[in-house]
């Protein structure tokens, strides 16, 4: 498995790749998947675990709404991650994530995920070094777990946006009338604190990588959700499913 160094990464598409192109190419594989998770939904024999992770602004929410709004609601779930709550400090950290594995015919999409625990505690000073080597190795096992035993397979995205280009994106939501509701004040200060997560994302990336990520440029919404979209159908088809015939 090729070392991901994530400063060497692009984050935008190469420049001769048609944008136009790109979308209808998107637009056809988004028809694809549709067909395709209603196949899984069928079949109820596989289930997919998506994670997203990425810096603020590198356009998390968008993707969800681009690419998984196609497909029947019925057989997919979002959990958008925040700041745990009093309970769920009061276990493992890893407690309120297993929750939320997707069972057998479903697609649940974790919107930041349990690799916060090992970043932003980082970042911020939470979680001291000897702490967050217990939680990748607790990570890793977990991760095997809920795909060896539940016929469960982990897709991995990291969004990779450029530093310029979140500032510039920061910035629009004290400018832009349809955006202001995701201003935050402390947006611009955490981005201050860019090389610090850099440092820590690369570590989670050497570290818990048996189900390999896959970072995806993320300047350009276009080419994000085209590969996103891509990916997502490759997967699928790669379960081989059929639907299934009359109960008896």
């Amino acid at each position: 498995m090729k070392k991901i160094i994530l400063s060497q990464c692009d984050t935008r598409a190469p420049k001769s790749l048609d944008k136009e192109k790109t979308k209808n190419k998107t637009k056809a594989l988004l028809e694809e998947l549709d067909g395709l998770q209603n196949l899984l939904f069928a079949e109820a024999k596989h289930s997919l675990l998506v994670i997203i992770q990425g810096m603020d602004a590198s356009g998390k929410d968008g993707l969800i709404k681009d690419v998984f709004t196609f497909m029947n609601p019925m057989g997919v779930q979002v959990k958008s991650w925040k700041a745990p709550t009093p309970e769920e400090l009061s276990h493992d950290f890893l407690w309120r994530i297993h929750q939320h594995t997707p069972a057998k015919g479903m697609i649940q999409i974790h919107n930041r995920s349990h690799y916060e625990d090992i970043l932003i505690t980082r970042v911020h000073n939470w979680c001291d070094d000897t702490t967050a080597k217990k939680r990748m190795k607790a990570i890793n096992n977990f991760e095997s777990l809920i795909t060896e035993n539940n016929d469960t397979t982990i897709i991995k995205f990291y969004l990779n946006i450029s530093h310029e280009e979140q500032v510039a994106r920061l910035k629009e939501r004290m400018e832009i009338q349809e955006k202001m509701w995701k201003y935050n004040e402390n947006d611009l200060k955490e981005s201050e604190l860019w090389p610090t997560y850099m440092k820590y994302y690369q570590e989670a990336f050497d570290n818990c990588n048996s189900i390999p990520w896959n970072i995806i440029p993320a300047d350009q919404n276009w080419f994000k959700n085209y590969l996103i979209a891509e990916k997502l159908v490759s997967t699928l088809k790669s379960f081989k499913m059929k639907y299934p015939g009359l109960k008896k």
